[in-house]
């Protein structure tokens, strides 16, 4: 059975920082997988954030870029998201994402809420 598990979010101040995790298993193997996280706001649409190739190349939303910082131990089969620089804009779920173009099924984990508040 395929599971994303992410844990890390909480409540932090404007400025701070957090490291998001995801744990995948069953079939889900991050060295062969494109991985992404995407956050969804109340009331907005969700929206990816950042993703990392099976080669390890990275992408990020221009709203997030040079504040969060995607990364993956492959021996750990898990995704990281460093957020730094928190703004209470960063307020959202967020989700853990992959996508087997074999069976063309989209997986997403639970989701970890991060709360950006003074």
């Amino acid at each position: 059975q395929v599971q994303l598990v992410e844990s890390g979010g909480g409540l932090v101040q404007p400025g701070g920082s957090l490291r998001l995790s995801c744990a995948a298993s069953g079939s889900i193997f991050i060295r062969i997988y494109a991985m992404a996280w995407y956050r969804q706001a109340p009331g907005k649409q969700r929206e990816l954030v950042a993703s990392i190739t099976s080669g390890g190349d990275t992408n990020y939303a221009d709203s997030v870029e040079g504040r969060f910082t995607i990364s993956r131990d492959i021996a750990k089969n898990t995704v990281y998201l460093q957020i730094d620089s928190l703004k209470p804009e960063d307020t959202a779920v967020y989700y853990c994402n992959t996508y087997d173009p074999r069976l063309r099924i989209d997986y997403w984990g639970q989701g970890t809420q991060v709360t950006v508040s003074s």
